[in-house]
């Protein structure tokens, strides 16, 4: 789709200038610099001439036989949508529009971004921008962009949406022999934004790992399934900004309070196979590490070192990563010890001791590659006045070279180790400033080798009566009820997920009734749709057991409530049966703007937010994912079983999420709910919500 974009025939500047100090100057000359190729017009109704090239006043004037596929726009933004038009007029399908000034800068701005958009759809236009720094694709020799740097010609694909990440990338490259294949400063991605470059770099022969900065997504459920496809072919390591939830929209429960800003986007790269990054340093790592080596085809790290104290470091932070530290064959460990002095280690870590030369450090590393063990080997090297840290280098380039498994290397240090550093990066091998960093990246190949031949299964599919629920959601509507309690435990029974026994009384003679109805012992909750979390304004009984400790509970649980909420309109109090032996589990939905419906599980009760042991996925989901999301958490062995209990009803749970996951996808109407508790009885026993809660969206053009 993009092809000629990045590898046009003649691309013109519209905006282009002979003043030195401006952007439309700046994008001329790397244009020029970097192609031998590509005819290059400028475009400026007051020159005929700009650096050499023949300027023409309008795109329209430029013959028809250049045959320019892609315009750079570089002129004030209340003059771009003109610019598209007549570019659309002259034939061009492609442009990219540096210029500012449009969504960032106010209203104004969105409008005429807005108009841009409408015109790309209108004429058939793929628009990169407005407000980003440009393109670049080094296959080609094209540079459409302002930054002070061309990229070396590489493997590795990134995409930002931050001009200046773009520019601080490309000069740390520049230093460390970094190639790219292609390079995209997103902008206010208007058109075309993440999603169709992923699309793009997959298919890019020149691509072999892609990575990301980004601030958000677009359309959060293509990009799952995008990048699901590209994951199985390709890494794509994402760094994502905005971590926090400072400024998420207010929530009302469990859900939406743990969820964030963030938790969405950690389940989706989950469900999706993209690696996430914490740090631009840490998404460089990786993309260096997947553009070097192959992928290793276990876990089992070997390490080798001329310093003790480096080798435990690097060990523990691999037993921290979810590496695991081997154990050598009886044949490897012979083989070192013919060729390593006697003090040395011999066990992994292998310590080649302090004066190793250049000859042992190679032997020892082509001893334990050789190993069957051994997935990848993290190789470090510390100074000493001995240590040939650049010969020892030139030996790990051949041997990296010939070698079917990773061989990542830390050369601790500064200046002593520079010299070793410099042969590494000129052969395409990254040095890693600490070992914990190689171990990050040694880890993220491992994960990616487990990515790659991951099975998606379709999302599970339950037979259900919608009408029962939909009937609750549409009264909800009509009458503007925002807040459903009781009245919403009909939805879980349509969705077949069981529920307590429970009834409304509108008054103490009623509550005694219905209690002995049911039959003691029974539970005493408070019903009003101001209250979010009962047990805060002590509107919660428990095992009561005959009439007077519902008399009692009753009057003492009126007096809780209306000393912590006055003015708090209370509906009556909801009686349901006492049950015990369970665990109790919470499961909730909170509706996330990027990626629709966002599930949380874990234990449940009143710790749920002190303890915040969650996990999360983006609906809708499949068994695997709904089984990750019981497993995941910490507590899952209390679940499970510990010391002799009984394990709990897991697939129970599995069921109700499969259950509630379709519930979230077949009613946008439902903004959050919460199951809280959810309590599972024991192996093969089931599961009973006990209490429930719906957030309804109410308005007219939801």
């Amino acid at each position: 789709m993009l092809d000629r974009m990045f590898n046009p025939n003649a691309v013109a500047v519209i905006g282009a200038s002979r003043n030195e100090g401006k952007v439309g100057r700046a994008v001329l000359e790397n244009l020029i610099a970097a192609s031998d190729n590509i005819d290059i017009i400028p475009i400026n109704p007051k020159d005929t001439e700009i650096l050499g090239l023949r300027a023409y006043p309008s795109i329209l004037d430029v013959p028809k036989e250049k045959n320019v596929d892609l315009a750079v726009i570089v002129i004030p933004a209340k003059l771009v949508p003109e610019a598209i038009e007549q570019c659309a007029l002259a034939g061009v399908k492609n442009v990219v529009v540096i210029s500012a000034g449009f969504k960032e800068a106010g209203i104004e701005g969105a409008h005429l971004e807005r108009e841009c958009v409408a015109l790309c759809e209108k004429y058939g236009i793929d628009m990169v921008g407005p407000n980003c720094l440009g393109i670049i694709d080094t296959a080609s020799g094209l540079n459409a962009s302002f930054a002070a740097n061309m990229a070396l010609r590489g493997n590795i694909a990134m995409m930002s949406q931050s001009g200046a990440i773009c520019t601080v990338t490309l000069d740390w490259a520049e230093k460390n022999s970094v190639g790219f294949s292609k390079f995209v400063s997103l902008g206010n991605k208007a058109d075309l934004d993440e999603n169709d470059f992923l699309d793009f770099f997959y298919k890019d022969d020149d691509t072999a790992v892609i990575a990301a900065y980004l601030e958000g997504v677009k359309e959060g459920p293509e990009f799952i399934r995008v990048a699901r496809q590209v994951t199985r072919v390709k890494p794509v390591i994402v760094v994502k900004s905005g971590r926090t939830s400072v400024g998420s929209r207010a929530v009302s429960s469990h859900t939406g309070t743990l969820a964030g800003a963030d938790a969405a986007y950690d389940a989706a790269f989950r469900q999706s196979g993209v690696l996430r990054a914490d740090s631009l340093t840490e998404m460089l790592d990786k993309s260096r590490a997947f553009s070097a080596y192959p992928l290793p085809s276990g876990r089992n790290i070997a390490i080798v070192t001329n310093a003790g104290g480096l080798g435990i470091l690097t060990a523990d932070a691999c037993a921290n990563a979810g590496l695991t530290i081997t154990s050598f064959e009886e044949a490897t460990i012979a083989e070192l010890r013919e060729i390593l002095p006697p003090a040395a280690g011999l066990y992994d870590p292998v310590d080649v001791l302090g004066d190793a030369s250049a000859d042992v450090y190679a032997h020892a590393l082509k001893i334990v590659l050789a190993d069957k063990n051994v997935n990848g080997v993290i190789v470090l090297v510390s100074p000493q006045a001995m240590t040939a840290v650049g010969e020892i280098a030139e030996k790990i380039v051949g041997i990296v070279r010939n070698s079917e498994k990773p061989v990542l290397c830390n050369l601790a240090g500064g200046t002593r180790v520079q010299e070793g550093e410099d042969v590494l990066h000129k052969n395409g091998i990254p040095n890693y400033p600490s070992s914990e960093r190689a171990v990050a990246s040694m880890y993220a190949l491992c994960e990616y080798h487990s990515i790659r031949n991951r099975k998606y299964s379709s999302p599970g599919v339950v037979n259900v009566d919608k009408s029962i629920a939909s009937a609750v959601i549409k009264e909800a509507c009509v009458t503007k009820t925002r807040t459903l309690g009781l009245e919403s435990m009909n939805i879980l029974s349509a969705y077949g997920i069981p529920v307590v026994d429970s009834r409304i009384a509108k008054n103490l003679p009623e509550a005694v009734r219905i209690s002995e109805e049911i039959g003691y012992p029974v539970v005493m909750k408070i019903v009003s749709p101001d209250i979010s979390h009962k047990t805060d304004v002590g509107g919660i009984r428990l095992n009561l057991k005959h009439a007077d400790d519902v008399e009692r509970a009753y009057n003492t649980m009126m007096s809780d409530v209306r000393h912590y909420m006055h003015n708090a309109q209370i509906s009556g109090v909801q009686i349901q049966k006492m049950l015990s032996g369970g665990k109790e589990v919470i499961i909730g939905m909170n509706r996330d703007p990027q990626f629709g419906p966002l599930l949380m599980f874990g234990l449940g009760g009143t710790y749920v937010e002190f303890l915040r042991d969650v996990s999360f996925a983006v609906a809708p989901i499949s068994i695997d994912d709904a089984k990750h999301m019981v497993t995941s958490i910490k507590t899952y062995p209390l679940i499970a079983g510990v010391r002799g209990e009984q394990p709990s009803d897991i697939d129970s749970i599995i069921d109700a999420l499969i259950k509630v996951s379709q519930l979230s996808m077949d009613f946008p109407e439902i903004m959050e709910f919460e199951i809280n508790p959810l309590m599972v009885m024991q192996e093969g026993k089931g599961c009973v919500a006990m209490d429930v809660r719906f957030t309804i969206d109410t308005s007219e053009n939801k």
